[in-house]
């Protein structure tokens, strides 16, 4: 925590309850950084303002254009129209360059859903669906649509009453068939908005459908499905269980991983979740993790026969996780 001594915030810091505790454009001083512990306010969401030429962080970057694409996105409110050509041109670059970033683990921290979960979430979809296409070798050109369709998945949310989207508890049936309805909103929407090619129509209709066809709003099953809306439905489920919602808080890593992984010889692709898990997995050789026995260690050696139980070294100690079946990885630090 002492290392942020002496950074100027950029925001106001606002505590649980929506109260400022520190302004913004202040200095960090030891009082400050105690009623940051006090309050509970996580260092991670802090954006700090940055020294002259400096580039901007993968965090502010994801800030501003979250408050971009709101602002775009609620202008359909008053035009009817989907600002489709804004989009591209200020939302879309912005995205695949935040994909960029090496340090995936500071990536998904930027891009978690947290407070305004809803235009994070489009950005949060977009950047790891671009993410996953690079990792599959798409062109540049293939990645340009992708990051657009990703970006513009839910835009048939638009559609849906407010009051349903943010309810902070679980959705009643009726609800959630009126919120499952967004898939079909948003391709009607998009087909009869110009520069809108297959590809992001579909991935709005298709994100939801699953290739054991349990999916919605069709049912459709594997090669019924668009491509870009397979990558775009890993994408989707991974931001979502890793961000904070009303009604639940981030599921711990190996969660995400082990029910990605099981779900994937069903319900999702399992080349794109193979290929997903496993370009995150082998980045986190060298990271401290917190085991779910609440104890703090390091990643040292991957397991080649099952890279999602490594070798972990605790102090003195080298645990094996393949062997110590109620012993898993709950969390993977950023720093």
């Amino acid at each position: 925590m002492e290392r942020y001594l002496g950074k100027k915030i950029k925001n106001d810091l606002i505590n649980a309850y929506g109260v400022t505790v520190i302004p913004a454009n202040s200095v960090l001083n030891v009082e400050h950084l105690e009623l940051i512990r006090k309050q509970k306010i996580n260092v991670l969401d802090i954006i700090f303002a940055g020294e002259a030429g400096q580039a901007p962080s993968c965090k502010e970057m994801a800030y501003n254009v979250v408050n971009v694409s709101k602002n775009l996105f609620e202008s359909f409110r008053n035009s009817r129209k989907v600002p489709l050509a804004d989009i591209r041109k200020e939302v879309v670059p912005v995205v695949q360059e935040i994909s960029r970033n090496s340090d995936i683990f500071a990536l998904f921290s930027a891009i978690q859903g947290k407070d305004d979960y809803t235009y994070q979430h489009n950005i949060g979809v977009g950047v790891l669906s671009t993410l996953i296409g690079r990792w599959l070798n798409m062109s540049e050109a293939e990645l340009s649509v992708l990051s657009l369709a990703a970006t513009l998945h839910d835009i048939g949310k638009l559609k849906i009453p407010t009051e349903i989207l943010d309810k902070p508890g679980k959705l009643s049936p009726d609800e959630y068939e009126i919120v499952k309805k967004h898939t079909i909103l948003g391709y009607e929407m998009l087909k009869e908005t110009t520069g809108a090619n297959s590809h992001i129509t579909l991935t709005a209709l298709q994100h939801h459908e699953r290739n054991d066809g349990r999916g919605y709003p069709l049912g459709l099953k594997e090669e019924q499905i668009d491509s870009y809306s397979k990558i775009v439905a890993v994408a989707d489920i991974f931001h979502a269980m890793s961000s904070r919602r009303p009604y639940h808080e981030p599921v711990p890593f190996h969660t995400i991983v082990d029910q990605m992984r099981r779900g994937s010889f069903g319900a999702l692709d399992p080349n794109i979740v193979s290929v997903f898990l496993e370009n995150i997995v082998k980045r986190t050789v060298g990271r401290e993790v917190v085991l779910t026995d609440g104890r703090i260690g390091e990643i040292v050696y991957l397991n080649p026969h099952d890279i999602e139980t490594p070798l972990v070294k605790v102090d003195d100690e080298y645990i094996d996780l393949s062997k110590l079946n109620t012993l898993k990885i709950k969390e993977i630090s950023i720093e």
